[in-house]
């Protein structure tokens, strides 16, 4: 293992953990003590309603390598990162999930991945069992990020990352409410890579992902950082344009050549609905993106922190 890495910043969004935040510290300290004296574990609270931020306290008080953050509500994984990411200090970013399915001992491999020269790499599960909707879902998700991305290894994307702190830099300013992280990594890089890791079962609870929020979340990706959805409503009127055209050639064509139109309500009604439909589909495509311009005018907070502990001072 390499002993390139000086300093560390280790940022796990929580929610509903108290069960799970002694653990999860405790594993990341040892994972990490033997990379570097360096480094920090910030847990950012993302409005749990049970005792995860008590539970971080403890630890707060316990080892001052341990930052607290807490915000206000439950803002959602992707924001809370973005908080962390924020605070950190040091050289490299590591973000793993609070459920301990991303094992901290695999944070040297991933370590070592990026010394080959890269900015990000992710840890992807070896072997990972989902019901057959969450892996419908999750294939969708995967595209989406593929084409806001716009990388060969989006299909191996996770919360498990490791990443050159510089990288923040590129995406300092941004305000947007609808936040994913590795979509704002891509603006400043495309050096990506990304490594085979263990991925051990659920030590209690389920995955707040899911079928549901995780197509959302495809969704707000594809319209907040693309024009995707705008490209496929231009194509569609394009060839529903060109069908239209051949459809008058026909029904002039048999009108000349036969003296009679074209019989049958069925067949104008089945015209105008496609039409309507096209145009409906459309209208609610555009419409999507000035809502999302109007909520940008409206500054939106990403978060609001409600308490610290331990305060980190970010370079």
């Amino acid at each position: 293992m390499s002993n390139n890495h000086t300093s560390l910043s280790i940022v796990i969004p929580v929610y509903m953990a108290e069960n799970i935040v002694n653990e999860l510290v405790k594993r990341i300290t040892q994972a990490v003590n033997s990379i570097t004296e360096n480094y920090e574990i910030i847990l950012v609270d993302d409005g749990s309603l049970d005792k995860s931020w008590k539970k971080i306290q403890e630890n707060c008080n316990f080892d001052k390598k341990v930052k607290g953050i807490k915000l206000n509500k439950n803002y959602g994984q992707h924001n809370a990162l973005l908080c962390g990411i924020r605070q950190a200090k040091y050289d490299l970013i590591v973000t793993l999930d609070d459920d301990l399915q991303n094992p901290p001992e695999e944070i040297p491999k991933l370590l070592e991945k990026l010394d080959e020269g890269f900015d990000v790499v992710y840890g992807y599960p070896k072997n990972e069992q989902h019901g057959l909707f969450r892996n419908i879902a999750s294939l969708f998700t995967k595209m989406a990020l593929k084409t806001t991305m716009g990388i060969s290894i989006a299909r191996h994307v996770s919360a498990f990352r490791v990443f050159r702190t510089t990288l923040r830099d590129s995406f300092s300013d941004y305000k947007g409410s609808f936040i994913s992280i590795d979509v704002l990594l891509s603006w400043g890089t495309n050096s990506f890579s990304a490594f085979p890791v263990n991925h051990d079962q659920r030590v209690e609870g389920k995955s707040n992902y899911t079928v549901r929020k995780l197509i959302n979340h495809a969704l707000n990706m594809i319209t907040g950082f693309s024009v995707l959805p705008l490209q496929i409503a231009s194509l569609m009127g394009f060839v529903l344009a060109i069908f239209g055209l051949l459809v008058l050639i026909y029904v002039v064509g048999r009108f000349l050549l036969q003296g009679s139109p074209v019989p049958g309500f069925p067949f104008i009604a089945s015209i105008i609905a496609i039409f309507s439909g096209a145009q409906l589909l459309a209208i609610g495509i555009i419409g999507e993106y000035l809502a999302r311009i109007h909520f940008r005018t409206m500054d939106k907070p990403q978060y609001f922190i409600r308490q610290q502990t331990n305060k980190s001072s970010p370079n």
